[in-house]
């Protein structure tokens, strides 16, 4: 089983990294090293490996998923993360995500809102001898000032608005990147903090699913 999932995930790499311009070295060696099969449910191993979103929660603030392959190398290779990079993972759900970031940062802290994600993420992670990521639990919104600032900030999940809080926690020359937007609507964006102001720019399109509490504040009319 280990052969044939080592196999699957070359397909990934070679099918749906490659083909979608994914070239960053570093990052493609961590998509090929790390187990996608272990970040989800055993009964849906089989399908670790496939081009979708794959669920892991359901939740009472919305269902939570793994996101693709491929836009997530994408945001990865985006960020232009470095080897000494401290990294903030916001909603890592399972771990997969700062599995593979690990891999190519310094350090990165690993922030859930829901526990039993997050105690599978930290068993996980600990497995697998990810020894430079902390998993802590907290609201997403509010990121996790106790580690920051930030070289990179990465969302697990597309959001209608970014709330200053992530903003505030980039250090200078710090990236975030995150897709705004739902469905074919969601535009990948990296926004980079300059002289204490953050601006952003448009990367690419990518449809994939929302991560709850990032929904836009109702305005009222009146």
């Amino acid at each position: 089983m280990s052969a044939e999932f080592t196999e699957l995930r070359v397909k990934m790499v070679d099918g749906q990294l490659r083909t979608t311009d994914v070239t960053n070295a570093s990052l493609l060696a961590a998509f090929l090293s790390v187990p996608r099969e272990l970040f989800v449910d055993e009964t849906l191993r089989d399908l670790a490996y496939i081009d979708e979103d794959i669920r892991i929660a359901g939740g009472e603030g919305g269902p939570r998923f793994l996101m693709e392959p491929s836009p997530l190398a994408r945001l990865l290779q985006l960020a232009e993360i470095q080897p000494t990079d401290s990294v903030l993972d916001v909603g890592c759900g399972t771990g997969y995500s700062s599995a593979i970031l690990s891999k190519v940062a310094g350090s990165v802290t690993a922030l859930e809102n829901d526990p039993v994600l997050a105690g599978w993420a930290r068993d996980t992670l600990a497995a697998l001898g990810c020894g430079n990521v902390a998993v802590v639990e907290g609201e997403l919104r509010e990121g996790w000032k106790a580690a920051a600032p930030y070289d990179v900030i990465v969302l697990q999940g597309s959001v209608d608005e970014l709330p200053e809080s992530l903003h505030e926690q980039l250090a200078e020359g710090g990236r975030l990147v995150a897709v705004e937007g739902r469905g074919n609507a969601g535009i990948a964006k990296v926004f980079l903090k300059t002289n204490g102001v953050v601006t952003g720019r448009r990367a690419f399109n990518a449809a994939i699913r929302p991560l709850p509490g990032f929904e836009r504040s109702k305005v009222f009319e009146f």
